[in-house]
C-alpha cells in the first residue's frame, strides 16, 4: 500500500513541477525598481545647462557652488517582460523593490502610447515649475524665459527641484549667493503653479541615490516623512517640505547655521 502511494505522490509530483517550472518563466505585471540617475539642475546635461534663462528679467545667473540633485529611481522598461525569478531576487535585495506595472508607468497599449504619457507628464511638471518659480519672485512669465533640458527624468516628481533651480539662478538666497551654501542637497517632490509640494513614489530608493552621488541633505514631501525615515541612509538629513516658500525658508536656515525642521 505504502509503495503505491509513493508511486501516486511520484506521478503527482511530476505535473506539479511542471506547473511550478512554467510559472518561474511566465511573465508578470510587475516592474523592478532600483536607485536611479542623479542630476544637478544647476550644471549641465549632455553639455548644455539644465536651466537657462533668458530675456530682460533673466539677468547673469546667481552663483552657487553646491548642487540641487533631482532623483530618480530606474525601473525596468514596460516591454521587457519580468519573471518570478527576478521578483524573488528583488524581494531579498536592499536596493530593489518590485511595484505594479501601473504604479510604475502611465497606461498605454503600446510602448511609444507609454512613451509620449510620460513626455507629457515631464512637460506639464516642468511647466508648473517654471510657473511656480515665477510666481514665488513676483516675476511675469514674459519678463523672463526658462527653458530646462533634462530628458532624462520622467515624470512630475523632479517638479520641486526645477522650481528651486530656476529660483537660486534667478535670486539666489536673495543676498546675491546660492541657496545650498556650498552643500551637496537631494530631493524630490511634485509641485504645482502655486508651489504646494506633493508626495511621490520610491522615496526609499531615491534617498540611496542620492547618498550614493554625495548628497548629505534630502528634500522629502512631508507627507511621506514616516516612510523616510524608517528607510533613511545613516548619514542622510531629511528636511520636510510642503511648500516652495518654506523649502527656500529651510535652504536659507540650513545655510545660516540655524533650526532647520527635521523628519
Amino acid at each position: 500500500m505504502f509503495a503505491t502511494r509513493r508511486r501516486t505522490l511520484a506521478v503527482c509530483a511530476v505535473p506539479v513541477a511542471a506547473l511550478l517550472g512554467v510559472a518561474a518563466f511566465a511573465p508578470l505585471p510587475f516592474s523592478v525598481a532600483q536607485p536611479g540617475d542623479t542630476a544637478n539642475v544647476l550644471g549641465t546635461h549632455e553639455g548644455k545647462p539644465v536651466i537657462s534663462l533668458s530675456g530682460d528679467g533673466g539677468g547673469a545667473p546667481a552663483r552657487d557652488n553646491g548642487e540641487l540633485l533631482a532623483v530618480t529611481i530606474g525601473v525596468t522598461k514596460p516591454q521587457v517582460t519580468v519573471r518570478v525569478v527576478d521578483v524573488a531576487r528583488a524581494w531579498f535585495a536592499d536596493d530593489r523593490a518590485v511595484m505594479p506595472r501601473e504604479a510604475a508607468y502611465p497606461k498605454g497599449d503600446t510602448y511609444a502610447e507609454i512613451r509620449r504619457a510620460i513626455d507629457d507628464e515631464m512637460k506639464d511638471s516642468q511647466d508648473k515649475a517654471v510657473k511656480a518659480a515665477l510666481r514665488q519672485l513676483g516675476r511675469k512669465p514674459g519678463d523672463v524665459r526658462v527653458e530646462l533640458r533634462l530628458s532624462d527624468v520622467g515624470g512630475p516628481s523632479a517638479g520641486l527641484l526645477f522650481s528651486l533651480g530656476i529660483v537660486d539662478k534667478l535670486d539666489g538666497d536673495g543676498r546675491g549667493g546660492g541657496l545650498t551654501g556650498g552643500r551637496s542637497i537631494a530631493g524630490t517632490g511634485t509641485i504645482d503653479a502655486k508651489g504646494a509640494v506633493g508626495p511621490v513614489g520610491g522615496i526609499p530608493l531615491k534617498m540611496r541615490a542620492a547618498v550614493r552621488d554625495g548628497a548629505r541633505v534630502f528634500l522629502v514631501p512631508k507627507k511621506e516623512c514616516d516612510e523616510a525615515k524608517s528607510e533613511r541612509p545613516e548619514g542622510l538629513r531629511l528636511i520636510p517640505v510642503t511648500t516652495l516658500e518654506s523649502t527656500l525658508t529651510s535652504l536659507k536656515s540650513l545655510k545660516d547655521g540655524n533650526k532647520v525642521p527635521r523628519c
